[in-house]
């Protein structure tokens, strides 16, 4: 008893999804000494469901990966196993008696009914019942921390990451893009992620078009109904692996994963059209302008936002309804390079 609640005070105390994943592993490793576990990280789609193996525990030792990030070769449709797909269905914790005499269990991690993990675990069938009754107690346990952590990353109305989530993220994928530029400088070739395109991270401003006028003609709640439909046509336009955030009022920010400026460019153009041609209700057509960047390994959160600001502010005042690329209208002459926050000039 005093070794599980030390694990609970232990997972607990921790806020970051990474770090709650290596407490939930210590917490199973040490009380049901499992064979084998999985813990996966869902992602929602309205074709189907990725998940992302990012931590857990196999003949070759523990692996942790960053729960933020999700990387492509670790993750795979829901349907490839089907005792994770009928735990997504059932919503309920699964059991499959294996040749071997162990058990392996699968427990959805889905409060408000929506799955936010699933945790993949084996174990021998020789567990007493007070361990079961641990073991199923401790899994609740944390769906209800992960659930509370959520609500507070989570934007309310559109059901987005909010800013607060925003900022945190920005810091890892900056670190990731600068993780990926030295060991490119290493290789002396371009880095490429396995399972990803080979290219960098860019990061995208996203604006309503005149949402002020949708405000002041049908009201506040039809304006919040629109952002509830932007943000739905936002997560069906993307990869699952993009990161999409509620900035605030009817901005909205996109971090899109490794991949070329010729494939950002058709994402977002795909995402304005889909937009421009969506009919959202008693409004009619709205439209977006998208200013976007790459990110750099030297970049500080504010130098990136400012100049994917600059590009929408450039569109903003063109035209609305297009997408911008920060870089392109620097090397075309039509935006000024500037210093950054970190003392560089800024070049094409």
């Amino acid at each position: 008893m005093l070794q599980l609640i030390d694990h609970i005070v232990r997972t607990s105390s921790r806020r970051d999804r990474t770090e709650i994943n290596v407490a939930v592993l210590e917490a199973m490793e040490d009380l049901f000494h499992p064979l084998s576990l999985t813990i996966y990280r869902a992602f929602l789609g309205t074709e189907r469901t990725m998940v992302f193996a990012c931590a857990g525990v196999s003949k070759a030792g523990r692996y942790v990966r960053n729960a933020y990030l999700p990387e492509t070769e670790y993750c795979q449709p829901i349907d490839f196993d089907p005792l994770l797909q009928r735990s997504q269905s059932e919503n309920a914790a699964v059991l499959e008696r294996q040749a071997d005499g162990h058990c392996r269990l699968i427990f959805p991690v889905a409060p408000v009914e929506r799955l936010l993990y699933m945790i993949d675990i084996t174990i021998a069938d020789d567990l007493t019942p007070q361990q079961r009754i641990v073991l199923m107690g401790f899994v609740e346990y944390f769906s209800n921390h992960i659930a509370l952590l959520d609500y507070g990353e989570t934007d309310t109305l559109t059901g987005l990451p909010n800013r607060k989530t925003f900022d945190k993220h920005l810091f890892e994928v900056l670190g990731q893009a600068s993780a990926d530029q030295n060991q490119s400088l290493q290789s002396n070739t371009p880095h490429r992620r396995k399972g990803g395109d080979n290219g960098r991270h860019w990061l995208a401003v996203c604006d309503i078009d005149h949402f002020k006028s949708v405000n002041d003609t049908h009201g506040h709640l039809i304006g919040d109904e629109v952002l509830v439909m932007f943000a739905s046509l936002m997560r069906n336009t993307f990869r699952f692996q993009d990161q999409l955030f509620r900035f605030g009022g009817e901005e909205f920010i996109a971090v899109i994963q490794p991949t070329t400026e010729a494939n950002v460019l058709r994402a977002f153009e795909r995402f304005r059209q889909m937009v421009e041609n969506h009919v959202f209700s008693r409004v009619g057509r709205i439209t977006v302008s998208i200013g976007y960047s790459q990110l750099s390994p030297n970049d500080t959160p504010s130098d990136v936002i400012d100049r994917a600001d600059d590009a929408l502010y450039y569109i903003k005042q063109n035209g609305r309804n297009n997408v911008g690329c920060y870089e392109q209208l620097i090397s075309s002459g039509k935006l000024a390079s500037k210093a950054s926050h970190t003392g560089e000039i800024e070049l094409f």
